[in-house]
């Protein structure tokens, strides 16, 4: 078996990693531990509240425990808020603090590009727009090409956490791009695994959403693949090897 860590603020769209658990179907555990979120709010400073070492180190004990091999702070505002280099920072720190292999999902969808082989993107995102800048300027040190970015200026990832397949379609539609090779919808309070396919469909090209990616990363830590095409074109490159 193997188990892959979670440390996720709050409580929004957690249960996105049973579902993900059971799409996989296979020896892949996915326990999740919750953070103290802080103050719900999509704004710089409680987003780096939220992201700081004390916070995630909280946690670790738990994944430790859980038997996890590796971990991924599973918060994408709470981790590019820091930048490209403050985010390695966080990244190197909870790795020090769990003894693991450690990533985050801001650089799942750095690495999740570079694994479809793309390098233009949308960005379609339920934060306010100069939180979702921030991404954007975080795909861009990634070496990514960002076409266009759309804010939706929601705030609270308790309100996120409600939305349902008609707002995220319509989301994602009102932010593609038509030179884009594949859309980012980079919020992990989003509910997204159930979804990934049916947007994949209807925008005719890759969608990366926060949980699935952060799924796909914690999985590379370890090396292990895992053939799932409900989960995208993400987990379904090639070489395949299904377990």
């Amino acid at each position: 078996m193997t188990a892959l860590g979670f440390l996720y603020p709050g409580h929004s769209a957690e249960d996105d990693y049973p579902r993900i658990e059971m799409l996989i179907d296979s020896d892949v555990r996915l326990p999740v531990v919750h953070t103290d979120i802080g103050e719900d709010a999509h704004r710089v400073d409680a987003l780096l509240r939220m992201g700081a070492p004390e916070r995630l180190a909280a946690g670790v004990e738990e994944l430790r425990l859980s038997g996890a091999e590796a971990v991924v702070w599973a918060c994408t505002s709470g981790s590019f808020v820091f930048g490209w280099d403050g985010a390695h920072d966080q990244v190197r720190g909870l790795a020090r603090a769990a003894g693991l292999p450690a990533s985050s999902t801001s650089f799942a969808f750095a690495h999740a590009i570079r694994e479809l082989g793309v390098r233009r993107v949308a960005v379609a995102a339920t934060y306010p727009a100069d939180v979702a800048d921030h991404f954007a300027t975080f795909l861009k040190a990634a070496g990514a090409e960002v076409l266009s970015v759309r804010g939706s200026g929601i705030i609270t990832a308790a309100e996120v956490g409600t939305w349902g397949w008609d707002e995220v379609l319509a989301m994602a539609r009102a932010g593609d791009h038509p030179d884009a090779e594949a859309v980012l919808l980079p919020d992990t309070a989003l509910h997204t695994a159930a979804h990934v396919q049916g947007l994949e469909e209807a925008l005719g090209k890759p969608v990366l959403t926060a949980n699935q990616v952060t799924v796909w990363e914690a999985l590379r830590l370890v090396d292990r693949r895992v053939n799932v095409p409900a989960l995208g074109a993400l987990f379904t490159k090639q070489p395949l090897i299904q377990v």
